[in-house]
């Protein structure tokens, strides 16, 4: 049913002491659906894989797209952490130079506290410019504008006062009198697809997870060794960003759908995929671009972008992955297209039940 993943050696990486498991939402369209019902059935889904122990939910960020119908993180998150007991949550990611940072600093010590101090916030600099021009922020900017911000929010998080001065934001004696509840500041991830990002991302101890646009799981496992290198290189570095985090997280992520059967699954998912495919297409095919190209449900399966049917061969896709790679931690994208709530649901307790627990046991 799947076509073998091109990684290369059969060669695995050591695995990790523990592998934890959470789920990765861009909440695209659901055709017919009405926004209310949307947001209330996907606050169910999280309730649901918070009882089932799933260890995370990442929210994406994005604008004017059907891609992602909750453009504001911490307003459904904060719906969400009302609902929820266990589970961690936070954006993946805020698109930094969207925000003015001092506001983003107050909302993310606020939404800390309203999550019990489970907040942990992905951070980025958006890569989409028919996201970013209609909020002015030239793209060639956006990394410069990104790192400006990211000094300064962590900055007032994790000393209660913002004193900068930079191209784009210059502030004198700001006091914060919101102080998050994860000192010095929450936990924070930076994912990424690209390879030039992950020497910086392992020197700043950023939990990290990888999409399938990765070339192979083969390559994912080489930029794994580089990113705990260097972990390895700057852990006394007084500099160092998320230098509190003991235990980052950096794993995959992936689109997941298991039924009871193969056949079932690849019917049900293959349909839900070709409406995601036409919301993840949105912009770009609005403003005739072809840069971006997910491929149809073929491709997208070859490259392994997606572990799909009963659970033993999802539960063989995830277990392969992770020994190659030595990932300690793995996303699936579980709600998307036109699936149900019911078909989510039944995804996500297949997966709980008959995949996390055989995964654990391997890298125990």
């Amino acid at each position: 049913m799947h076509p073998t993943t091109n990684t290369g050696s059969p060669t695995a990486a050591r695995p990790p002491a523990r592998v934890r498991f959470g789920i990765f939402d861009w909440m695209d369209d659901r055709r017919g659906v009405d926004l209310s019902t949307l947001y209330e059935e996907r606050l169910q889904v999280v309730e649901y894989a918070d009882r089932l122990g799933y260890s995370y939910y990442h929210l994406a960020e994005h604008h004017w797209t059907p891609l992602c119908m909750a453009p504001s993180p911490n307003l459904f998150l904060a719906a969400a952490a009302q609902r929820t007991r266990r589970i961690r949550l936070g954006p993946m990611v805020y698109v930094l130079p969207l925000y003015h940072p001092l506001r983003l600093m107050e909302e993310i010590a606020m939404l800390d506290h309203l999550t019990q101090g489970r907040l942990e916030p992905g951070v980025g600099r958006g890569v989409s410019p028919y996201e970013m021009d209609p909020f002015q922020v030239p793209l060639d900017e956006s990394r410069a504008i990104f790192q400006e911000a990211l000094t300064v929010i962590l900055q007032g998080l994790a000393t209660g006062e913002v004193n900068f001065e930079g191209r784009y934001f210059t502030f004198k004696d700001v006091r914060l009198v919101h102080r998050p509840r994860q000192r010095p500041y929450p936990p924070l991830w930076y994912p990424t697809n690209y390879p030039t990002s992950v020497p910086w991302i392992g020197q700043h101890n950023f939990s990290t997870m990888f999409g399938s646009l990765f070339p192979s799981l083969e390559a994912t496992r080489e930029q794994f060794a580089i990113y705990n290198a260097q972990r390895a290189a700057h852990a006394g570095d007084p500099q160092r960003l998320n230098g509190h985090v003991a235990e980052p997280c950096y794993g995959l992520a992936r689109h997941v759908y298991v039924a009871e059967t193969d056949a079932q699954a690849e019917r049900e998912a293959k349909a839900a995929y070709k409406e995601f495919l036409e919301s993840f297409g949105y912009l770009w095919t609005l403003h005739n671009d072809p840069r971006i190209k997910r491929g149809d449900w073929d491709e997208f399966v070859a490259i392994g972008g997606i572990y799909v049917g009963s659970p033993a061969t999802v539960r063989q896709r995830v277990q392969e992955a992770l020994a190659i790679t030595g990932a300690n931690y793995f996303a699936g994208a579980f709600a998307f297209g036109n699936l149900t709530t019911a078909q989510t649901a039944r995804s996500l307790r297949l997966f709980a039940e008959q995949v996390i627990p055989a995964c654990q046991a391997a890298t125990v």
